[in-house]
């Protein structure tokens, strides 16, 4: 069951949001420090959850700051895709318990996909006993009640999914960049892969409306922002509540009757839902990056079958085929999991045909991650962690040969890129991405961050292209 919040439900948080806002600005008024940290792991949903869990606190009155030492509440909003974000989440979590040992009157939440599931709220309620609250994920528009709640009886609140999956609208964002910026357009998964817990932590899907959305895009082209992607957990299914309303591919041509300059991106797309529809639309619109993100997990059609995917090998290879007939210079990126149970050497290898034969721009990888709870915990012939790491690798050092390629075939172009600003790497370098998604390292001032800039391309390596500003 999901349904759109109506405003008579969100006027209630807002009235909590008040209350404490009141209680804030009185402490503040008697000198008292009201700072708030918002800690995020996983994937872009989690980022743009967290914009709005910002977005409350502060609009309830707390400064957002950057490090948990300095915070007086603290909440952290937690991934459960792989065991390692999980294990990392409850190992900075646990730390601290020193932190509210320094400070008693420190509050500490903990929200999304790892705690929506019911064992692991468990274990936070009986072996944190100093995490204040929890929340899953149908019930981040109710951060305002239950912080309320635990500040005004001094009790712990733990509040679980209950399926009762939700769209709530007009919460308060507080956006980590200036010129970029997520844009969710639905919630939720109803695929059900067999190695995956995204369905079981983040409900079934639904839809924003398209009203909401293109208002959302509106605002961000009007204060400014260049790069607006589009998310969900596969967005190729938007719409379907709607019949034939408003599916994906409508979504898109909207959006680009919005006049400005700025470019439109999306993911995670699921070949099973990708029409030839959404393609001739990204063909036609400048807005829309020429950049697919089509995740295709496996080359071996029995592995596709066991991961519950709702395609083969032909029909995913047809859609790159159409892409690149409508879009020659379109960018490729996919998504692939080694050492999924019972992955033969022969299975793998047909996964590296698949590589040899799309040469994809990007390729993120991942070794398969047990999940309790899903239908692929439960497979017979586990694959060894070694074989898992030593196919990684074969993995990782094909794809550079491809990825090299492509990039040494972009030198001497002059490519329109968007500055994120310093390198992380590179010090003295400017970094950006191409409408392509490619990373680009280049010499400029950093006036340039948050603008267009045309770089003319005189190096491409595996993992990035180097040029220079060029007018």
């Amino acid at each position: 069951m999901s349904h759109i919040l109506t405003e008579a439900e969100m006027a209630v948080q807002k009235e909590y949001i008040e209350k404490i806002r009141n209680i804030v600005e009185s402490d503040k008024s008697c000198g008292k420090r009201r700072n708030a940290c918002v800690v995020t792991y996983g994937c872009q949903q989690n980022e743009a959850d967290s914009e709005r869990i910002a977005g409350m606190l502060n609009a309830m009155g707390y400064s957002i700051v950057d490090k948990e030492a300095d915070a007086d509440l603290i909440i952290v909003n937690t991934c459960a895709v792989r065991d390692h974000a999980e294990k990392r989440a409850l190992s900075i979590t646990g730390g601290y318990n020193h932190l509210k040992a320094v400070n008693p009157d420190l509050i500490i939440g903990i929200g999304g996909c790892m705690v929506s599931q019911p064992a692991m709220s468990d274990k936070v309620k009986h072996s944190y006993p100093y995490i204040d609250f929890v929340f899953g994920t149908e019930k981040i528009y109710m951060v305002p009640e239950i912080i309320y709640t635990v500040i005004s009886k001094d009790k712990r609140v733990f509040s679980a999914n209950s399926g009762d999956a939700v769209v709530a609208e007009d919460i308060p964002v507080v956006r980590e960049s200036n010129f970029k910026a997520w844009v969710s357009i639905m919630y939720g998964c109803n695929n059900f892969c067999t190695y995956c817990i995204v369905p079981y932590v983040r409900g079934r899907e639904r839809s924003r409306r398209p009203e909401a959305i293109i208002n959302e895009v509106q605002e961000l082209v009007n204060e400014g922002y260049k790069e607006i992607t589009l998310l969900g957990q596969n967005v190729n299914s938007y719409g379907k509540e709607f019949g034939d309303e408003c599916d994906f591919a409508d979504l898109l041509e909207r959006i680009c009757k919005i006049d400005g300059d700025y470019i439109i991106r999306f993911m995670t797309s699921h070949p099973k839902d990708a029409s030839k529809k959404l393609i001739d639309v990204m063909a036609k619109e400048k807005h829309v990056a020429k950049h697919f993100h089509l995740p295709i997990q496996s080359g071996s059609d029995r592995l596709l079958k066991e991961m519950n995917r709702h395609y083969t090998l032909d029909q995913y290879l047809s859609l790159i085929d159409y892409m690149r007939s409508k879009m020659p210079d379109i960018s490729i990126s996919t998504d692939i999991i080694v050492g999924f149970p019972g992955e033969t050497e022969e299975d793998f290898d047909d996964t590296l045909k698949v590589l040899e034969k799309v040469k994809y721009d990007m390729l993120f990888s991942f070794i398969y991650s047990k999940r309790d709870g899903t239908p692929a915990a439960k497979m017979d012939n586990q694959i060894e962690d070694s074989v898992k790491s030593e196919r990684f690798s074969r993995l990782i050092k094909a794809q550079e040969v491809y990825a090299e390629e492509n990039n040494k075939a972009d030198v001497g172009k002059t490519l329109r890129v968007l500055c994120e600003g310093e390198s992380k790497t590179n010090k003295d370098k400017l970094t950006g991405r191409t409408e392509g998604n490619k990373i680009v390292l280049f010499d400029g001032d950093i006036s340039n961050k948050g603008k267009f800039v045309n770089i003319k391309i005189t190096e491409g390596a595996a993992f990035a292209l180097y040029g220079n500003i060029v007018e």
